[in-house]
């Protein structure tokens, strides 16, 4: 399965879009972060990582997670 990764140095977003039913609640809760017209459309360093972990503890299809980075 395809995945994406970007990273704000602390924390690295993980995105499966074959997994993405597109509810939008990414880019409600986070529009300086989530822009689906943007490329690359996730931009991490616009949040905080504890802004980032709850927004992605928040996706309903599983298609959002993370990893810590580990500096």
């Amino acid at each position: 399965m395809e995945k994406k990764e970007y990273s704000n140095g602390e924390i690295t977003i993980i995105w499966q879009p074959q997994l993405c039913i597109h509810a939008g609640i990414c880019a409600k809760s986070l529009p300086s972060v989530y822009k689906s017209k943007e490329k690359p459309w996730i931009t991490p360093e616009n949040a905080s990582t504890d802004e980032l972990i709850v927004q992605i503890e928040m996706c309903p299809s599983g298609a959002l997670s993370y990893k810590k980075s580990t500096n």
